[in-house]
């Protein structure tokens, strides 16, 4: 990761990762300790593994519900507030899946991020997914 002033690329970076299926990328975006709270259980994760133990978490659920390639859209910020090395993001995003084959779209959904800087790289300190409406 670069030691860019913009945290939306580190978010970008996540993001990336998710949509790739790479969990090391994810976490090598991450700060420890990581907090991450979404709409299904147990609903948060904390910790130095919360972002793999989250993608463990979701990949289950997915398998469990027929739910599979998985990809996030951001739109453009509404927050990108940076306070010395702490940073603040809330972008609109979209969430496309199949579910049992059939292609399902989460539209209105928003991505809640807090970074800080750790060795003048953005890194994420927690994040919250605000589910939106599905078609």
């Amino acid at each position: 990761m670069s030691g860019s002033d913009d945290p939306m690329g580190t978010v970008r970076q996540y993001v990336d990762g998710f949509n790739r299926g790479d969990v090391e990328a994810m976490t090598a975006a991450c700060a420890d300790p990581m907090q991450i709270l979404d709409g299904m259980s147990p609903h948060v994760w904390q910790g130095p593994t919360a972002a793999e133990d989250w993608w463990r978490d979701a990949l289950a659920e997915g398998e469990h519900l027929g739910v599979s390639d998985y990809n996030i859209v951001l739109g453009r910020p509404r927050h990108v507030d940076v306070t010395g090395d702490y940073a603040y993001v809330v972008a609109p995003a979209t969430l496309s899946c199949k579910m049992k084959g059939n292609p399902v779209t989460q539209t209105d959904a928003f991505f809640t991020v807090t970074l800080r800087k750790v060795g003048g790289d953005w890194r994420l300190t927690a994040w919250a997914w605000a589910k939106g409406f599905s078609k």
